[in-house]
């Protein structure tokens, strides 16, 4: 099968220049896939949103038709989704829509990572928060938040998790069965076993109180807690030997 890569929206410092001063102009989001939250007008895979002051004036397909003669500023959301900032998927009827005279409150979230995410099993690997709006106003552009004056301001570090050289739950741990053994190496690094694959997952790992972390060198996360002695992890309970 061949995957089709997602496109990255354009953002420059010409569009940053004009969202500093819109001097009223009204801003289209343009090419995403919208998800409006509201039953009766549905959903569009290729749509815009456009915005008035501070609410949403219209949203679906065909409104960048009117973006020269009303003198829009376009921002382009191809290979974005585009949904209510304050989203509520599990209360639908009290979550926030993308209804046309509704505050503008809008996350536009990227579908690809940007060029520099570093591959692999990587902390921080940064956000695809790409825009967000409320109240008409942009408050993050490409990721980085603006200041009052519409500047980007460095996004502060992500805090990674602490390893601890010297924790007392590092060792090997087996499951009832025997069949998944886990082994807690001093070095951060965890090792497990299951059946006869020797190696079957390895990557970092960090404990703080009583829960566990795991960053797997395939890239993905996980996490297990340790109670009464016994390490609950993905379904298993692990015994320490």
């Amino acid at each position: 099968m061949t995957s089709i890569p997602f496109p990255i929206p354009r953002r420059d410092n010409d569009m940053l220049r004009e969202l500093r001063a819109p001097q009223g102009r009204p801003l289209l989001l343009t090419g995403g896939t919208v998800v409006t939250g509201n039953e009766l007008l549905g959903d569009w895979q290729n749509a815009d949103v456009l915005i008035g002051g501070t609410v949403i004036v219209g949203v679906g397909p065909g409104l960048l038709t009117a973006a020269g003669d009303d003198d829009m500023i376009v921002i382009d959301c191809a290979g974005t989704l585009v949904l209510p900032a304050a989203t509520d998927f599990t209360t639908p009827h009290t979550s926030a829509t993308l209804t046309p005279g509704r505050s503008a409150d809008i996350a536009v979230l990227r579908l690809a990572d940007t060029p520099e995410t570093p591959a692999g099993a990587a902390p921080a690997r940064g956000s695809h928060l790409d825009i967000l709006i409320t109240a008409g106003q942009v408050r993050l552009w490409d990721g980085r938040p603006l200041d009052e004056a519409g500047t980007p301001t460095a996004a502060a570090p992500a805090s990674g998790p602490v390893y601890d050289p010297a924790h007392p739950f590092m060792g090997m741990w087996v499951d009832d069965h025997d069949f998944v053994r886990q082994e807690l190496l001093p070095d951060g690094r965890y090792d497990e076993a299951r059946g006869d694959r020797p190696s079957a997952y390895q990557g970092r790992y960090w404990i703080t109180g009583n829960r566990i972390d795991y960053l797997d060198d395939l890239g993905f996360w996980a996490f297990g807690e340790f109670h009464d002695g016994h390490l609950h992890h993905a379904g298993y309970r692990f015994t320490r030997r």
